[in-house]
């Protein structure tokens, strides 16, 4: 484990707010254990070892019914974790690989089997090296006909050199914590304008609202400087928003959230029991569990 790694708060709070029946936790992690899933060669950092059984221990505390496991990079393209993880989950969890360009079609029916339903393309440079955008559509072609989707993690910086390339993917694309806009500026700014007119141009994108504590300035328990950018989008887009915790939460090193804290941020961007029913059930279910099947 790095250094300089914060590991999870391993008691978080119970939450004040109740997620409504068959809520989903859209956006989490398993990392490891290292010694029976070695970490990438190739990784940028190394994380603490966080279980599919302490994954599941904090979906039960937190009153959710279903996870969405989404593989990090510190995994690379081996997704052995992620794939034990859905085994384990019986149906109650679905997941998001990373592939590279020689993944053949019988590993993507055997991915799609174990429960995966996206892949994700990573432009965030300081957490990867680049792969050639033709490599990138080439894959986004094969997993279109599987009814998958395309989870992309970028910057706000760098969002104007990507806009056009986001435009070619033949997939749904599911954006991670709202394109990381600089909450220090303007919510109707043009930087965060024009991740708005990209979600309003393509109905097919979705974006996640979540990791406040990534993007605040103000800081915890409140994050009260992300509320305004959250809340637009679930206003907004109110039927194509998806919320998680980002637990164990990687490569943190300001400050670990309390993840019954953050729970408690979901009332304060989704105002309504329509929009949190939305958010936390309808979208993700129909996303990742189409057809609807019932809430355990």
């Amino acid at each position: 484990m790095d250094e300089n790694w914060l590991v999870f708060d391993p008691h978080p709070s119970k939450p004040a707010f109740r997620v409504p029946p068959g809520a989903v936790d859209a956006h989490c992690h398993v990392f490891g254990p290292g010694e029976r899933f070695p970490y990438a060669p190739e990784r940028k950092y190394t994380p603490c070892d966080a279980s599919a059984a302490q994954l599941f221990a904090l979906r039960d505390h937190l009153g959710f019914a279903r996870n969405v496991i989404v593989q990090a990079t510190c995994h690379g393209a081996d997704n052995r974790a992620l794939i034990d993880a859905l085994v384990r989950a019986d149906g109650r969890a679905r997941g998001v690989a990373t592939v590279r360009a020689d993944v053949t079609d019988a590993e993507l029916r055997a991915l799609d089997a174990a429960g995966v339903r996206g892949v994700r393309f990573n432009f965030v440079k300081r957490l990867v090296d680049t792969t050639p955008p033709a490599q990138l559509r080439e894959i986004a072609a094969r997993i279109a006909a599987l009814g998958w989707h395309v989870v992309i993690y970028f910057e706000a910086a760098d969002l104007p050199e990507l806009y056009d390339f986001f435009a070619t993917l033949p997939t749904v694309l599911v954006v991670d914590h709202m394109g990381r806009p600089d909450v220090s500026k303007p919510v109707d700014g043009p930087e965060f304008g024009l991740f708005l007119r990209l979600m309003r141009e393509r109905p097919t994108i979705w974006s996640k609202v979540t990791c406040p504590e990534r993007l605040s300035v103000t800081g915890p328990p409140a994050y009260d400087d992300v509320v305004p950018f959250a809340r637009r989008l679930v206003e907004e887009f109110p039927d194509r928003v998806l919320w998680g915790t980002d637990w164990p939460h990687p490569n943190l090193k300001s400050h670990m959230p309390d993840d019954g804290r953050l729970v408690d941020f979901i009332p304060r961007i989704a105002v309504t029991a329509e929009l949190q029913r939305k958010l936390l059930v309808d979208n993700p279910m129909r996303l990742y569990w189409t057809p609807l099947e019932p809430s355990p």
